[in-house]
């Protein structure tokens, strides 16, 4: 069996010692029931994925692998904060691939809006295209990286 080093026994039984008074707390500070993600959380969840996937693309990470690091991360946030609800799509919380789909889309959205000399042309022409197929929505401008990024909507398609 091997012990730790000298230095750091003390360490360990500090923690050991804290552990019980610290437990608590922990357990407190989860909240009982999640609260449905907001649509000013999930435009700021939007603006980070982009924001992650420009990083990301600046760093020479390949375009599909920086969309799917970018959405599995807000993904998993929308997944532990909100237990998987989001305010905008209703009441029933979605399931952790739909909030996959659905966070990959708002990535590859928000990083058009960003920074669209990032994303591939033919990403940046059919995102462009989809949005002014919406009613509603406004499609982002490749030329001002400073617009505010859509909040996430998940459709059950992948993009």
């Amino acid at each position: 069996m091997t012990s730790l080093p000298h230095p750091f026994r003390p360490l360990l039984y500090s923690l050991a010692l804290l552990l019980p008074v610290v437990m608590p707390l922990l357990v407190l500070a989860a909240p009982a029931q999640a609260a449905p993600a907001s649509e000013a959380e999930m435009n700021l969840y939007t603006r980070i994925a982009a924001v992650n996937v420009c990083l990301a693309r600046a760093a020479g990470v390949e375009f599909d692998k920086a969309v799917g690091i970018a959405g599995e991360t807000i993904a998993q946030v929308i997944q532990g904060q909100h237990g998987g609800a989001i305010v905008q799509v209703g009441p029933k919380p979605l399931s952790l691939e739909e909030l996959r789909r659905g966070s990959i889309n708002s990535a590859v959205i928000g990083a058009v809006e960003v920074c669209p000399n990032q994303v591939p042309a033919d990403v940046v022409k059919r995102v462009q295209e989809a949005l002014k197929s919406q009613p509603d929505a406004k499609t982002p401008d490749a030329k001002t990286p400073d617009a505010k990024a859509p909040a996430a909507k998940s459709t059950g398609k992948g993009k």
